[in-house]
């Protein structure tokens, strides 16, 4: 059946960001035949959906997150060293297959009903993460995760490498799920390691890189003194700095970074609520799109930044540019929807494919019902999206065609279950917790 969506204030973020009011979206076999001003064909073969004057526009792309980690948010939150006190031991006794499936169902729900349609992931045991986000029908590249310091599902890097492979055959050439491989940060892996990834990446180019960059000052110490560069110029010089390299935070980089950065064809996802929870920093999100890299709106992990939601996150990116500038004029709400959308796509190299509304592309689309007073008036619609919008506000889901939320019902997981095995699981955290803090 052919869908048409009419009536609806077209937001299709094509390079030039344009508003089209009224507009309609032409559906079929899961692509979008065609997109523009009007209602569209009237014919009585096809699907007649009446948006009634709502947002209608391009699913959101989350470039960086560890989705299973819902199940860590809001633990120990005003604890200075939770993260060695609590989340690092309780990863390495508790992360198993089991606990990300049911992780990843709790991201998955979270998502869908805050209008993210494709996800980058890096965590563990990444083919469940895949299999979670099939069954949800997301879009997502899963990326597995190696590191040095006794991760929870590999022992050694031989290990963790084998793991990527498992995951390549697994999902190799899925419609919606692309493998990835990911060393989690260069100094939790080292040169040697980020080496042979830059030799499997090149040996297996159609596969994206998923890394931490230039994140903490204790990474620029650890770069500076050991390599006498940044942590940049380690991943250049280890071969890994290339197309399709999805890099996360990136607050710590200088001009020659960014040159090499961009001359390399990197992404970088942008993790702003996460970064300033963390208190660790602004990044240079101007200037490195100035520079021609592609900047996309990130959630990072629901331990670090709590929800996995980009409306959260929108108010952050442009205020943050906003006292970096003294000034109201850096990060419009325009070029925030752009990175949310058509440029989030391209740090994942998907802008080909997803990321706007034209003819084509996959049909992933959001309907942002504007019927709350707190959205009226209406004057920018990406003003409103920005500033005043909240997942509450999206009401139907779609990816490839097929509907995964309609009315704010989801419509491709269960709500009860995925909410009593997420319960359950806490109470294991709970009990946990309170034998760490008796031995302490």
């Amino acid at each position: 059946m052919t869908i048409c969506i009419r009536n609806a204030l077209l937001l299709t973020c094509e390079p030039d960001m344009p508003v089209i009011d009224p507009g309609h979206v032409l559906i079929r076999d899961g692509l979008i035949l065609a997109a523009g001003a009007g209602s569209g064909p009237d014919d009585a073969l096809i699907e007649t959906i009446d948006a009634d004057g709502d947002i209608v526009m391009p699913g959101m792309v989350n470039p960086h997150a560890h989705l299973p980690m819902t199940l860590f948010r809001g633990l120990g939150e005003d604890v200075d060293d939770r993260l060695f006190r609590y989340v690092l031991p309780m990863e390495r006794k508790f992360v198993s297959p089991r606990m990300v499936r049911v992780g990843t169902a709790l991201a998955a729900w979270e998502s869908i009903r805050a209008g993210v349609t494709t996800i980058a992931d890096m965590y563990y045991h990444e083919i469940e993460v895949a299999s979670v986000l099939d069954a949800a029908g997301l879009r997502g590249i899963v990326g597995q995760t190696i590191a040095d310091f006794d991760p929870p599902d590999h022992r050694t890097v031989d290990e963790g490498f084998a793991r990527v492979e498992q995951l390549v055959e697994a999902f190799g050439g899925h419609a919606r799920i692309l493998p990835s491989i990911a060393p989690h940060a260069p100094y939790s892996t080292g040169v040697s390691v980020l080496e042979r990834v830059a030799q499997w990446a090149s040996d297996n180019h159609d596969i994206p890189v998923q890394i931490h960059l230039a994140e903490m000052d204790s990474e620029m110490d650890w770069a500076r003194q050991k390599y006498g560069c940044s942590p940049v110029d380690v991943v250049r010089q280890a071969g890994l700095l290339s197309k399709g390299l999805i890099a996360a935070h990136c607050l710590h980089v200088g001009d020659s970074d960014m040159l090499h950065m961009a001359n390399a064809g990197v992404g970088v996802a942008h993790n702003a609520r996460s970064n300033a929870k963390a208190g660790r920093g602004i990044a240079p999100v101007e200037a490195l799109r100035r520079n021609g890299i592609p900047v996309g709106i990130a959630t990072d992990g629901p331990m670090s930044g709590n929800t996995l939601d980009l409306f959260a996150q929108f108010g952050a990116v442009s205020m943050f540019a906003k006292l970096r500038g003294r000034s109201r004029k850096p990060m419009p709400a325009r070029e925030v929807i752009r990175m949310a959308t058509l440029e989030g796509a391209e740090v994942l190299g998907m802008n080909r494919a997803i990321g706007s509304i034209a003819p084509g592309k996959a049909a992933d689309l959001i309907r942002v019902s504007l019927a709350s007073p707190r959205l009226q008036p209406v004057y920018d619609p990406y003003a409103t999206l920005v500033f005043a919008a909240t997942p509450e506000d999206v009401v139907d889901v779609m990816v490839a065609g097929r509907w995964l939320m309609r009315d704010r019902t989801v419509l491709t997981l269960e709500r009860d279950r995925v909410l009593r095995d997420a319960g359950q699981i806490a109470q294991e955290f709970r009990a946990e917790m309170t034998r760490i803090d008796h031995r302490a």
